[in-house]
């Protein structure tokens, strides 16, 4: 052994390289400056600072008044329509039903869309047997690597697009359409029945990231586009004869939880929210993540999927998830007490505490399970991140289990 470390400097003595410089991940996991006056020279550490530096210009605040925090949901709501870059575009044409099938307990429906000139797009209606009059309704919106057809308990528009859609764990909407309700379900672009070539290849492995680059191109974004497309749906069932346009409560799964808070930021006329990820700091997110692999490369906090040119320059994910309230709204996969407690503030500041309820991974549902973290700490690699903000990922999934006990104890 001794023989081998003499070895080691030798050779480093040969090569002009000192002990300090051999690569050692764990010493750059926390981005630190080695000059005097505290600059960096590294672009990352310069574009990192850039980051930590940027304070939400609409963060919301617990100490606002009621009369503040009303014109603080107003102006979010500027700001997101804003953000979202929404064409000034009337479709030439109403959606057209373009199939309908029987299955056990309800009709299966088939529409199509006209979002944008020379674009079509389609969702599927799940409308319960016996509907005589207008019923709640949920828009269904699926997660990374799902469909619609996943969530109404269909296979795929090919065998290599099949969901897992046998399982209650996917099939969101039959599982609301057998409970008696109307449901509405969409694919989020590039997946699915939108997606490009993976029928012929690689499957539900959906190369969102291309169309998200596309998107930015032209000054748009993947959340942009999503919530466009969304948005359309949810005023066609305002304007369905079977659905009751007062109640319609928007359902998201993991991904699907972005384009969630963007309708409810932006339409007030929305019921309720089914919210089924974890919630977080996204910039605290892109902060912390910091600690390189073996091979030198910084974690990449996540996809360009979800980028939006500007955002943290005004909100975080709690602060949008806080501006829901009053409405009614389940949380299923907890996340940091923190975030959590922000979004129990806002809804006691809308004199409605009760309307918000939170459920935790099971393996963190006993607070003393919990890390209870007041600011993340920098150098992490996502491993640790997720262990730190409470997930358990082996175990995400949507959560039936919460979501329709607390559906009746709404009344909806």
């Amino acid at each position: 052994m001794k023989r081998s470390i003499l070895l080691c400097y030798t050779l480093l003595s040969l090569t002009g390289l000192s002990a300090q410089s051999v690569w050692n991940p764990g010493q750059h996991a926390v981005i630190q400056s080695s000059r005097s006056d505290g600059r960096f020279s590294s672009s990352y550490a310069i574009a990192h600072q850039l980051i930590k530096n940027t304070r939400p210009a609409l963060a919301f605040r617990p100490d606002f008044t009621p009369k503040e925090f009303r014109r603080w949901q107003d102006n979010v709501a500027k700001a997101m329509k804003e953000l979202m870059c929404f064409p000034d575009y009337r479709p030439e044409k109403a959606p057209v039903c373009v199939s309908r099938e029987p299955r056990e307990g309800y009709t299966l429906e088939k529409w199509e869309f006209y979002p944008l000139p020379e674009a079509v797009c389609t969702f599927l209606v799940l409308r319960p047997n016996q509907a005589d009059t207008p019923r709640p309704a949920v828009l269904c919106i699926p997660g990374s690597g799902m469909s619609k057809e996943g969530l109404a308990g269909e296979p795929g528009e090919t065998e290599k697009l099949n969901d897992d859609y046998r399982s209650e764990r996917v099939s969101m909407a039959k599982n609301f359409a057998l409970k008696g309700y109307v449901a509405v379900a969409v694919d989020n672009p590039a997946a699915g029945e939108s997606s490009d070539l993976e029928k012929y290849t690689h499957g539900r492995s959906y190369d969102y990231d291309v169309v998200s680059r596309m998107l930015l191109e032209v000054g748009w974004s993947y959340l942009g586009y999503t919530s466009y497309l969304d948005m359309q749906v949810l005023d066609w069932m305002k304007q369905d004869k079977g659905i009751r346009a007062d109640r319609i409560l928007v359902s998201g799964f993991s991904l699907g939880t972005e384009p969630l808070m963007v309708l409810g930021v932006l339409d007030k006329s929305i019921y309720g929210f089914v919210y089924n990820d974890f919630l977080c700091q996204t910039q605290e997110r892109a902060c912390v993540m910091t600690r390189p692999s073996a091979n030198g490369y910084r974690p990449f906090p996540n996809s360009i999927r979800h980028l939006i040119p500007n955002f943290w320059k005004y909100f975080n994910f709690p602060d949008l998830v806080a501006c829901l309230a009053p409405r009614p709204l389940i949380l299923t996969e907890g996340g940091l007490d923190r975030d959590l407690d922000l979004v129990r503030a806002a809804y006691r500041l809308s004199g409605h505490p009760d309307a918000v309820e939170v459920h935790h991974y099971a393996k963190f549902a006993d607070p003393q399970s919990r890390q209870n973290l007041s600011a993340l700490p920098e150098g992490l690699d996502r491993d640790t991140y997720y262990r730190l903000v409470n997930v358990d990922g082996a175990n995400h999934y949507y959560k039936n289990e919460f979501v329709f006990p607390w559906l009746k104890k709404i009344g909806f």
